[in-house]
């Protein structure tokens, strides 16, 4: 199950989203800015995208069944991913086509200070959000840097929190530069500029999270940290010669597969093999909690 942090992100994101689409439509009636239709766009689809997480996360809650034996905890990962196709289509696609529909038909913005509001309010909403996202990201990630965090993480909800929020207040910034433009050069083309550098950030936030939703939903195994804890909670057994072969897979963010062949001392008895499998099941379990299923083979020297 998700982390209070995770959904009280996830939350404090959805709330400045519908908020802030609102707003955004708002404002474009008033200014026909396509820049600002491009960030109302995108804010409706970032509040989806924080109803599909939570969808995830509640479903992937459900007890295992005989048709899904280990559970459902990749149902994080999966919708995770259709955030990714999500953003791009209903994000991405979208701003692209207005941005080179108003540089190729440019129309002047009316009621520039409707649409500077409008853009800083949006601007406040989304900093209230994505420091929110920091906190609780910052709560999980320790000492690693935020490339390691966002690529390697196998709780898919907070990255995804964390750079839509990013890309939402970039998107703001280049909004409200594109506008401000068009205001003291009097030229509307700034307007289509700004709502094509949108569609290129939402676009390259999109497939970034596509990649690594991907590798998590095909199956990924444990970080090199939890692999090392298991191999010497394996390994420190008396009863252990040597490990032929350790593999892990991520079935979830808090459910890990792992299987290993081991080669126990050829003067253990069939029960006293029996009895090193369950010592090494209680060790593993011991080093890395989130390992749940367990399968010790024995194998010959």
């Amino acid at each position: 199950m998700a982390a209070g942090g995770d959904k009280k992100a996830i939350l404090a994101a959805f709330i400045a989203n519908a908020g802030i689409s609102v707003a955004k439509f708002v404002g474009f009636i008033f200014t026909h800015s396509s820049a600002l239709l491009a960030e109302s766009v995108h804010s409706v689809a970032d509040s989806t995208n924080q109803l599909l997480l939570l969808l995830g996360v509640q479903r992937s809650n459900r007890p295992a069944s005989e048709k899904h034996p280990f559970g459902y905890g990749r149902e994080r990962y999966f919708w995770s991913f259709v955030v990714s196709v999500v953003l791009f289509t209903a994000g991405a696609v979208f701003a692209l086509y207005e941005g080179i529909e108003k540089l190729l038909h440019p129309e002047p913005i009316s009621h520039y200070q409707w649409a500077i509001g409008i853009l800083v309010f949006g601007l406040i909403l989304e900093g209230f959000s994505l420091r929110t996202a920091i906190v609780e990201a910052n709560k999980q990630r320790k000492e690693q840097t935020w490339k390691e965090y966002i690529t390697k993480s196998k709780k898919p909800e907070l990255p995804v929190v964390v750079l839509e929020d990013t890309g939402a207040m970039l998107g703001l910034a280049f909004a409200l530069i594109a506008v401000v433009l068009s205001k003291v050069t009097d030229n509307p083309i700034w307007d289509g500029v700004g709502t094509v550098s949108i569609g290129v950030l939402l676009a390259i936030i999109a497939i970034v999270l596509a990649k690594e939703m991907y590798s998590l939903l095909i199956g990924e195994g444990v970080t090199e940290k939890n692999r090392s804890l298991i191999h010497e909670a394996i390994t420190d057994s008396v009863s252990v010669s040597r490990i032929e072969n350790l593999r892990t897979q991520h079935l979830g963010p808090e459910h890990i597969l792992v299987g290993a062949q081991v080669v126990f001392d050829p003067s253990l008895s069939a029960e006293g093999v029996c009895s090193a499998i369950e010592e090494i099941e209680v060790r593993v379990k011991a080093a890395v909690p989130d390992a749940h299923s367990i399968f010790v083979e024995p194998k010959n020297s």
